[in-house]
């Protein structure tokens, strides 16, 4: 029985901080993407954008966690969720500029 309670409590402390995914502004295959993969990898961006600002809202399982369990990670998961939005929107810019560039 102890070993369910620590496991389920361990699931929730790993859960309790939203990990949206912080993708790298520029990366090294950027420049030679057709018009098409452009428009693919500027579609992930937002994509992406769209995760980190759905893993903010406070109705959230891992928000609902953080705020019961653990508040400073609440912090750290705003954090990172701002990071990550950014990221996001980042590359999809370098990538519109790409297009740009090639007349896409």
């Amino acid at each position: 029985m102890k070993k369910i309670l620590v496991l389920l409590i361990l699931k929730l402390f790993i859960t309790s901080c939203a990990t949206p995914t912080v993708v790298n502004v520029i990366q090294p295959r950027d420049n030679e993407l057709s018009c098409k993969e452009l428009n693919s990898e500027i579609a992930k961006a937002n994509e992406y954008a769209d995760e980190a600002q759905a893993a903010k809202k406070a109705d959230k399982p891992h928000n609902v966690g953080a705020i019961l369990f653990f508040l400073p990670g609440l912090g750290f998961t705003m954090a990172n969720i701002d990071e990550a939005s950014k990221a996001a929107k980042d590359r999809a810019l370098h990538l519109n500029k790409l297009k740009e560039k090639k007349d896409c």
